[in-house]
């Protein structure tokens, strides 16, 4: 395939041709060429080039989810492999990190294995965690050597915390014989159980019982003080308070390797958002304090958090369209990350730092290949205006549980280019 970007500006921090309008020849998955926009470039194209016109776009590196569930197998119904690349590549990302709460989990390198099979027939790149421990029990560690060998990028229980202390520290010891990444999701569920969202005003309001940041922050401490002992390596999933970035901040600049990221929803939303008992809402971890979101953006702008993901998390209408109460939590966000960082992003903070926690950093932190838009590189593209409006009406999900749907939204994809193929939205 042969392809012609003209006059897209590139926006990447990595590039020698960041903010600068930009004709981007592209060979067989590979960026031949690129060079400053101008009538006389690219005169001598062969005669099957496709030339695609990109003005007043932005083009980055492909995008890249740190954490998404696609539920298969076993929930085929909320979400399958292809319905959940179809989504990915409309949202701007070609590279996903797949969480292993499967049915049955993805605990062995059978499990791994098939994830990469599949992956080389869908349009997007997917990626495998394997489960931290036997079945995401938090009972026994899992085989975690043999799926670092069949692929997997890393080890978490998904949105189950890591309760038993020695299970985490054996895993931090034993991943460090071949640099595995072990994952944290924080949470002290014997402060936590029963909550439905996060305590403060607003849940008093409602009367349902809360979620207290005491809970993740709790757990963020013990996992830090394991990773001091080890001297391991550590990856906070989905934090949600201040007190847990303060806490990850400190750990940092004493030098230990710990890393982060932050549920786009968590950035966007806070817990007024459930006034209504809209149960798409309804997420972990819990959207937080108006206090609370404003630390998460100053963590992305200082680089405390490393990473933004879509934590993804598909449910079907009959798990949704209950009593508050009773609804299971999730949120779709794959299509509509980009409009909604863009709703709620802060004047201070430049794009460059938010493309930065969606492309490159996530590369790094999983050990892949960092991707520029630059000539010799891989050409895995994003083609996006932050500033076009669109209705949010063609959702390629199987599910349905967003506050997206139907409604007019600010920042679009246009285009993405993948594995050798040209996608247009």
């Amino acid at each position: 395939m042969k392809i012609l970007l003209c006059n897209a500006q590139v926006c990447d921090f990595q590039s020698p041709f960041n903010g600068k309008v930009c004709d981007i020849y592209i060979v067989e998955n590979q960026i031949n060429t690129i060079q400053l926009s101008s009538k006389k470039a690219f005169s001598k194209l062969p005669k099957n080039v496709k030339i695609i016109e990109a003005k007043g776009n932005l083009v980055s590196p492909g995008w890249f989810d740190m954490r998404a569930d696609f539920c298969d197998p076993g929930f085929e119904y909320k979400e399958d492999m292809g319905s959940g690349a179809k989504a990915a590549l409309a949202g701007g990302f070609t590279d996903v990190a797949l969480l292993p709460s499967s049915n049955p989990t993805r605990d062995t390198k059978t499990g791994v294995e098939n994830v990469l099979n599949q992956s080389r027939k869908l349009p997007v790149n997917l990626y495998p965690y394997g489960c931290l421990s036997q079945h995401r029990e938090g009972k026994e560690m899992a085989e975690l050597f043999d799926m670092h060998q069949a692929g997997a990028v890393g080890f978490t229980d998904g949105n189950r915390p890591v309760a038993h202390a020695g299970i985490l520290l054996r895993s931090l010891l034993y991943a460090k014989i071949f640099k595995g990444l072990v994952l944290s999701s924080a949470d002290e569920i014997t402060i936590s159980e029963g909550g439905r969202m996060h305590e403060g005003n607003m849940s008093t309001l409602l009367g349902l019982k809360g979620i207290p940041s005491l809970a993740e922050e709790l757990m963020v401490s013990r996992d830090i003080d394991l990773l001091k002992y080890t001297e391991g390596r550590i990856h906070f999933s989905h934090v949600s308070t201040k007190g847990a970035v303060d806490l990850i901040r400190k750990t940092k600049k004493a030098g230990y390797a710990i890393t982060c990221d932050v549920a786009v929803a968590n950035l966007c939303f806070t817990d007024e958002q459930l006034k209504d008992y809209d149960s798409n809402y309804k997420v972990v971890p819990p959207l937080r304090s108006k206090q609370d979101q404003k630390a998460l953006w100053d963590g992305i702008a200082d680089g405390t958090i490393d990473a933004i993901v879509s934590n993804h998390q598909p449910q079907n209408i009959e798990h949704k369209e209950v009593e508050f109460e009773y609804a299971l939590p999730g949120m779709i966000t794959l299509q509509t990350f980009l409009p909604m960082l863009i709703q709620q992003m802060p004047k201070s903070l430049t794009l460059d730092k938010v493309i930065k926690a969606i492309t490159s950093n996530p590369r790094t932190i999983l050990g892949k290949e960092n991707i520029r838009v630059e000539a010799g590189q891989t050409a895995s593209l994003v083609v996006f205006d932050p500033a076009q409006k669109w209705t949010f009406s063609n959702n390629v999900s199987k599910s349905k549980n967003s506050p997206f749907l139907q409604q007019q939204l600010t920042g679009k994809i246009n285009a993405v280019i993948c594995k050798d193929a040209y996608h247009k939205y």
